[in-house]
């Protein structure tokens, strides 16, 4: 999914039915009634080799007030600006409109892509209503038949070069992950650079203060913020070089609960922020010391560890805390034993609003990204492995010994290890962990999330089912002795 489309337009102009046949499925209701689509609706689109994801929007309705068509309208003016491309639908047999010629100005402001459908257009009776959509500016309209399938087609010419850019976007945005060892790579460990910087997500509840931290770390007001929760609906990139240290920065729409995110606007901000971590290296969880370790901010740590992402957990508003050491204390404890797959990972204070502690996060954040990055050798790896057998041999189901043979580093970013071994079916889960933390302690690698891979490999002797050799069989083996 490279790219989103936004499909807006005024009520009953046949905007789910195109959206139900993007996506394949009846997901959004149609009918002849106006204003049956009353939020936004998210589908994974499907358009010949295209794959993007497709946003149903509600009617754009000319209310500007508090009223529900005003509540829809500004729902539907955060999809446009969310989306990459915006698709404009008018029907074809009523021809433009007052409201349809307010919408197209809106449009040619807040995006940056709009393609203009005139849809219903089969039939010479929607023919007029195509010449006049040439009056709105925004170029020539495609003909479509929502209901039939017709002028797909040419929604896909367009979209096609347009999905390349994305593509090309998407490819310089993400992260190297999952990079195989190689000896001869003249690039480890990856370095931050100006034009490859540091990718980092600052994720949080709503309210933690993400945005305050960023205008602080930026030493500017760059981002919206304020009391109110939820102030930022999208993720927002902005390039930095943090005290020398190359970074892009990702702030995320506070993440809440499932149960809380009523309105669908919200909903589309959380998956917002989902992807901004599958777009960072380090992901910054931010807690508010007052209420921290909820369970919303357990789901985003791991969330994040789940992705393979470095971690550093950053507690806010440290300056209104009153007992510091006894708070410290009981943070540390809670977050090794609700996070055990995140054991060692750093943990600071910070004030967003006094910047106090920030010289303190941006050294975690470069050491858990080295982490991240972190190389062993095999023959430090064997070693390690032969004294971790020693002190604790595993164990023996059913009376077969497993046996361990030996051990690499298959990856970095985040570091993934195999170990080959007789019988890993029957491993059980809690010796993988005893390696894994032994990982962790002895080759200093706190709080990254380790991969541990168990492979087969055989223990059958491959002379074993062959007839014992004898003299005869040794000297048809050998041959004719010499003369």
């Amino acid at each position: 999914m490279t790219f989103s489309l936004a499909i807006v337009g005024r009520p009953n102009v046949g905007k789910s039915t195109l959206f139900n046949r993007l996506v394949g499925k009846r997901l959004a209701l149609v009918d002849d009634q106006p204003g049956v689509t009353r939020d936004l609706r998210e589908g994974a689109a499907r358009l010949g080799d295209l794959r993007f994801t497709v946003i149903d929007t509600a009617g754009l309705e000319e209310a500007t007030d508090e009223s529900l068509q005003g509540r829809m309208r500004k729902l539907t003016e955060r999809a446009v600006d969310m989306a990459d491309i915006c698709l404009f639908m008018i029907d074809a047999r009523t021809g433009v409109t007052p409201t349809d010629e307010v919408f197209a100005e809106i449009l040619r402001k807040r995006s940056k892509h709009v393609i203009l459908a005139a849809n219903k257009a089969e039939g010479s009776a929607a023919d007029a209503g195509v010449i006049e959509a040439y009056g709105l500016g925004l170029g020539e309209p495609i003909r479509l038949s929502a209901e039939h399938g017709e002028g797909l087609n040419d929604l896909y010419s367009i979209l096609m070069p347009l999905a390349d850019g994305f593509e090309e976007r998407a490819a310089a945005d993400a992260p190297d992950v999952d990079v195989p060892v190689d000896d001869d790579d003249p690039d480890a460990p990856r370095v931050p650079t100006a034009k490859r910087p540091l990718q980092i997500a600052v994720v949080g509840r709503p309210n933690a203060g993400k945005s305050t931290l960023i205008n602080k770390i930026l030493g500017e007001d760059r981002l919206l913020t304020g009391p109110e929760p939820g102030i930022t609906r999208d993720a927002i990139s902005l390039q930095i070089e943090w005290d020398g240290l190359h970074t892009r920065i990702f702030d995320t729409a506070g993440m809440r609960k499932k149960a809380r995110v009523q309105e669908k606007l919200e909903k589309l901000s959380v998956s917002d922020g989902l992807r901004a971590v599958k777009f960072a290296e380090v992901v910054i969880v931010l807690l508010d010391a007052a209420i921290p370790f909820e369970q919303q901010d357990l789901r985003i740590a791991d969330l994040a560890e789940r992705e393979g992402r470095a971690v550093v957990v950053a507690v806010n508003k440290w300056d209104l805390e009153p007992e510091k050491q006894q708070k410290l204390r009981d943070l540390r404890e809670s977050f090794e034993r609700l996070l055990p797959q995140l054991r060692g990972a750093p943990m600071v204070t910070v004030s967003a609003m006094t910047g106090k502690g920030l010289d303190r996060l941006r050294a975690a954040v470069e050491k858990a990204h080295d982490v991240w990055n972190r190389r062993v050798t095999t023959a430090q790896l064997n070693r390690w492995l032969t004294g971790m057998l020693e002190a604790h041999p595993p164990p023996a189901p059913g009376g077969k010994r497993i046996k361990m043979r030996y051990m690499t580093q298959a990856k970095t970013r985040p570091p993934g290890f195999v170990v080959m071994c007789s019988h890993p079916e029957k491993l059980p889960e809690s010796y993988t962990r005893y390696l894994i933390n032994g990982l962790r302690v002895d080759f200093d690698m706190p709080g990254t999330p380790i991969r541990l891979y168990m492979r087969s490999q055989s223990d059958k002797n491959p002379y074993k089912a062959k007839k014992k050799a004898g003299p005869s069989s040794l000297r048809k083996h050998l041959g004719k002795p010499p003369k």
